[in-house]
C-alpha cells in the first residue's frame, strides 16, 4: 500500500505533540541534587530523557522493521512497510518537537550542531513521508537509535558528574561497540548504496549530499568521544560543549 495514502501531516503533528507531551510528564519526575541546581543543567536533563524514550522505542522499532521486512537491507529505496512508515512519521515528529524545543529555551547557540543535524535528518524523512521513496533508507538509518540509547545514559551520567561509577566505565565500552554497530556500519553501508546516485539529478542525489554531510560529523562525534572517555589527557580544560559531548 503506498504510504501518501496515510494522512502524512495528522501523523507528524500527533508525533509533535507525543513528544512534548512526554516532556511535560517527565518534568515532574525528581532530579538528581546536583541537576536541580543548575537550570540549564536541568533543561539538558528533561531534553535528554525525552531523547531517551525515543531512542528506546525507535532503536527497538527499527530492529523490529527490518526482521518483519528484511528487503528493506537491500532495497533501501523500494521497500516499504507500514510499520516501517510510521516509525519514520514518529521519528521525524520527535525531530521536530526537539528543534522546537532547542529554539524555545535559548539554546540553539550552544546546541546549533544538533539543529543542523536535525534538519538533515527531517530532510531525509520527508522523502519517505511525502513521496514514497526510501523508508527503507529511513528505517536503516534509525538503527542509530540503538546506540543513542548507550550515549545518551552516558551523557546524563556526565550531567551528573556519574564518571566514576561502575557503571559509566562499564557502558563507555558498551557505547563504543554499539557506535560502531549501529552508528558506523549502518551510515557507511548507506553511503555506499547513495553513491550510486552520484551524478545524477534526483531524490538520491539529494540524499548523497546529506548523508555524506552526517558522515563528517560523525567522524567527528566519534573521534571527540574517543578522547573524552579513552584519551581524557589529551582533552583541554576549557573543551567546546555541545549536544552530544556534554561537558
Amino acid at each position: 500500500m503506498p504510504p501518501m495514502l496515510f494522512p502524512a501531516l495528522p501523523l507528524l503533528l500527533g508525533a509533535t505533540l507525543t513528544f512534548r507531551a512526554l516532556r511535560h510528564a517527565l518534568c515532574r519526575l525528581p532530579l538528581p541534587a546536583h541537576v536541580r541546581a543548575d537550570p540549564l543543567r536541568t533543561w539538558r536533563w528533561h531534553n535528554l530523557l525525552v531523547s531517551f524514550a525515543h531512542s528506546i522505542v525507535s532503536g527497538i522499532w527499527a530492529l523490529l522493521c527490518i526482521w518483519q521486512t528484511p528487503e528493506m537491507l537491500v532495497d533501501v529505496e523500494s521497500a516499504w512497510s507500514l510499520s516501517g512508515y510510521l516509525l519514520v512519521c514518529f521519528s521525524a515528529g520527535y525531530f521536530i518537537h526537539d528543534t522546537l524545543d532547542i529554539v524555545v529555551s535559548q539554546q540553539a547557540r550552544a546546541s546549533w550542531e544538533y539543529l543542523v543535524h536535525h534538519v538533515m535528518a527531517m530532510g531525509a524523512f520527508f522523502s519517505g513521508i511525502f513521496w514514497s521513496r526510501f523508508v527503507g533508507g529511513g528505517v536503516l538509518t534509525l538503527l542509530v537509535e540503538v546506540s543513542n540509547i548507550f550515549l545518551t545514559i552516558r551523557m546524563m551520567m556526565k550531567i551528573n558528574n556519574a564518571q566514576d561509577l561502575l557503571l559509566y566505565r562499564v557502558n563507555k565500552y558498551i557505547n563504543l561497540f554499539m557506535y560502531f554497530l549501529f552508528r558506523l556500519a549502518p551510515q557507511a553501508y548507506l553511503t555506499h548504496f547513495f553513491l550510486g546516485y552520484a551524478g545524477q539529478r534526483n531524490l538520491g542525489t539529494f540524499l548523497l549530499g546529506i548523508l555524506l554531510m552526517l558522515d563528517v560529523m560523525i567522524l567527528i562525534y566519534f573521534s571527540r568521544l574517543l578522547r573524552s572517555d579513552f584519551c581524557p589527557q589529551g582533552v583541554p580544560s576549557r573543551q567546546h560543549k555541545d549536544k552530544f559531548l556534554i561537558e
